[in-house]
């Protein structure tokens, strides 16, 4: 049976793949992870279709190709590999000399953008716009793809930036500082996939949008009081525990109805105010990346179901099952460093959307509440900080800190153990 190139999401029209989990030869089990691949949108593990052999390997690891593709060929238990062709040696590029500075490119393309295509060669979109971001000449790569088609690791080898001389003249290095130089013993690592994309996507971000932060401190008390009452019952009853997390979603979900402007997106000089609240969840990929799986009409849930779709979507992420449609049409996004310690966090805003929210660490305060008899006392309460980054073409100030006043107000008070029921 022939294995080809999967339909990864409506929009993704190839991929490339990064690692092969079977050598030729090897058995494989229907549903057990056959190839990696990498598309503009996520990494996924693709389970093979079928039980049987690995009999031969049609793209090697590195090579982009389109969807229906024939990748491998999978044959039945017994059947005999086919013999690997002999392929004359093709020299490596040659090494790039170590350079003092790295240069800075005039601009880095939005993520979506068509990359200008490389004449004489066949190339594939993504190989197209790492060659133009990185400044290379491609007739000077050597190709060792099929046919002599260059691939993302011959970009990757042919070396990182452009020369010294490509840097701007408008961006001089500052007088008094020196650039670090490269020396014997320094490591170059190439950017992966999903390293690069998620560069270009926070540089475009910066470029973009009018970045300002707003923070408020929250009392987390009544949430914690929640939490411990509970906290047994629902991991016996969820498999996972209660984190602040869903908490945070819920108010974000029943705030935004007054405040529509924070869950939009700009399109030109025109504020798309979207009536769908779907949140994306930032998920760290075990320090290698992250990305933001989707909790779709999130105002339309309860708190339970809340916690275990975006468990749902963490896990999955981290295993790498999600598909690309998961991660698209997220209308505002949420960054969790709370489980890190973190006191507080200002996050790239999430293009294009408008504004980005991000949750600290909660931790025991001391703090000033209203006594019995109406005099002020102190207590011991669970607090934290929720920072907003938004855009200033799509809303001021007073919006953005009303808005985060009303969330605050929506933790304190709201009754949680409802919610839980």
């Amino acid at each position: 049976m022939d294995v080809t190139m999967p339909q990864l999401g409506e929009t993704v029209t190839e991929g490339t793949i990064t690692k092969w989990f079977k050598a030729v030869g090897e058995t494989v089990a229907l549903d057990e992870p056959l190839f990696e691949v990498s598309t503009d949108k996520v990494d996924s593990e693709v389970p093979s279709p079928v039980a049987g052999v690995l009999t031969e390997i049609v793209v090697p690891e590195g090579e982009t190709v389109d969807v229906g593709v024939r990748l491998a060929v999978i044959g039945d238990a017994g059947s005999t590999p086919s013999p690997v062709p002999i392929v004359a040696a093709v020299p490596s590029a040659t090494p790039v000399a170590p350079v003092p500075a790295v240069a800075v490119p005039e601009s880095i393309p939005a993520p979506h953008s068509s990359p200008p295509a490389v004449a004489g060669l066949v190339t594939s979109p993504l190989v197209r716009r790492m060659i133009t971001e990185r400044g290379l000449d491609a007739t000077s790569i050597v190709g060792t793809g099929e046919g002599g088609r260059i691939t993302r690791r011959d970009v990757e080898s042919a070396g990182a930036i452009s020369a010294p001389s490509a840097r701007p003249t408008s961006a001089p290095v500052p007088a008094g500082t020196s650039p670090a130089r490269v020396v014997s013993g320094d490591e170059r690592i190439p950017f992966d996939n999903i390293r690069r994309r998620t560069a270009e996507h926070m540089v475009s971000s910066k470029a973009t949008s009018a970045h300002v932060a707003t923070a408020v401190e929250v009392d987390f008390e009544s949430v914690e009081r929640v939490r411990r009452d509970h906290g047994v019952r629902f991991r016996s009853e969820e498999g996972f525990g209660l984190s602040y997390l869903p908490f945070i979603v819920r108010a974000f979900s029943d705030a935004v109805h007054s405040y529509p402007s924070v869950n939009a997106s700009v399109e030109g000089e025109t504020l798309v105010v979207h009536h769908d609240v779907n949140l994306g969840i930032a998920v760290d990929l075990a320090f290698k990346g992250l990305v933001a799986p989707v909790v779709r009409a999130a105002d339309t849930k309860r708190l339970r179901p809340i916690a275990r779709e975006i468990n749902d979507l963490a896990s999955r992420a981290r295993s790498k099952q999600l598909g690309p449609d998961e991660i698209m049409g997220g209308t505002f996004t949420i960054t969790n460093m709370g489980p890190f310690g973190t006191l507080f966090t200002v996050p790239i805003i999430n293009q294009p959307q408008v504004a980005i929210l991000a949750t600290d660490s909660v931790r025991k305060r001391a703090v000033v509440v209203e006594g019995p008899d109406g005099d002020d006392a102190i207590a011991i309460h669970s607090v934290g900080v929720l920072t907003l980054t938004w855009d200033h073409r799509a809303f001021d100030g007073a919006y953005a800190a009303s808005f985060l006043h009303a969330m605050a107000q929506i933790i304190e008070s709201r009754d949680w153990d409802a919610e839980l029921a």
